[in-house]
Formats: structure tokens, sequence, C-alpha cells
């Protein structure tokens, strides 16, 4: 009988540890599954970042004075580029061709077919024959390009100048010239830093 009961009782012992050990093995399956699940949630989250960054819109820091007075140098601009159709006055994030450093940041002036001339005596922009009312410049242009105007503007193309008229590298030189629709990133539609300019950059 003693030796009876001390079987037992060994018994219960072994299913109890055997128990134990099932318990720790279930938390460590658990702690897998949620590492598991955290990983995939911050994948799932930088791939959707990394397409809204992508499709959708970004953020830029402006960098140097050719848009002037309407940008400065550290702004911080929302740019948006889901479904952007170039329009003229929209203010735009470009990438210069000739693999120059960029991006740039400039307005566009004239887009497909419009013909645009510069007037350097009078100071004055003119696209298809209309003097540009332009409040936002820094100066009246005096800073010539190498292009000789007046110019048309190619199909799906824009003509560029910086607000800072006299000192902005854009359509009016060579190396630059007139952008592609390609190498447009998208317009720039906020700015949201210093936080005492956040509001439309078109105001």
């Amino acid at each position: 009988m003693e030796k009876e009961t001390f079987e037992k009782e060994s018994g219960e012992n072994r299913n109890e540890e055997g128990t134990l050990v099932q318990s720790e093995q279930s938390q460590k399956t658990s702690m897998k599954q949620e590492l598991f699940e955290w990983v995939q949630a911050i994948v799932i989250a930088l791939v959707i970042a990394l397409v809204i960054r992508t499709f959708v819109f970004s953020l830029i820091k402006v960098n140097g004075q050719s848009m002037l007075p309407t940008l400065h140098h550290d702004d911080r601009l929302v740019v948006v580029k889901l479904m952007y159709e170039p329009k003229q006055g929209d203010i735009i994030i470009l990438n210069p061709p000739d693999k120059q450093k960029g991006p740039f940041v400039k307005r566009i002036i004239a887009t497909s077919g419009q013909n645009v001339d510069i007037d350097y005596e009078k100071h004055k922009v003119y696209v298809d024959g209309e003097v540009l009312q332009e409040d936002y410049v820094n100066e009246l242009v005096m800073q010539r390009g190498d292009i000789q105007f007046p110019v048309t503007v190619p199909e799906d193309h824009v003509f560029v100048l910086g607000d800072n008229r006299n000192n902005s590298r854009d359509s009016r030189y060579s190396d630059v010239g007139m952008i592609p629709y390609q190498f447009i990133i998208g317009k720039v539609t906020l700015k949201i830093w210093p936080l005492h300019k956040f509001g439309s950059v078109y105001e």
C-alpha cells in the first residue's frame, strides 16, 4: 500500500511538472506570435508610408533664395503628387534635366502651346501677348538668360521662373530649359514651417 501511494503521489508531481512545462511553451509561442504581428504591422505601415510618399504627397524643405518673397530658405512645404495636372501660376517641385543638383522649386509661367516673351527693357513678362500681373515677384526681371525670346512651350512641357527673378536658375537658361511633365514631382500646396507662416502658398 505504501508503495502504491508513493507511485500515485509521484505521478501527480509529474503531471504538475508537465503542466508547468506546457504553460512555459505556450507563453513562448504567444510571445513569438505577438512579435510577428508587431513586425508585420510595422512592415505594412512602412509600405503604406512609402506608397503615400511616392504617389500621393511628400514634405520638401526649401534650399535657397530663388522663390523669395513667396518661399524662404528652410521653409517646409507639402507637395501633392496624385493626379496633378500642371497649370499656369502653380508652384511646383521639379527634377532639373541633365542631372543637375535638385530638386528645384519654381513657378509655372506657361504651359503647352503658350508663347512666352520677356522684355528686359520694360522688365515685363508676356504670355500669349498679355503682360503677366505678378504681385508675387521679389524684383522686376532684369537678369537675362541665354535663351532667345519669344519662345513657344512644346507639348507636355512647362516654362518656369523663380519669383526672385534676378537670383534664379530657370527656363531662361538652356541648361534648364522648358520642363517636361515627367520631370515634375508635384504641386506645392501648403507651407507648414515655420509655424507662424502656416498656410497656403498662394495667398
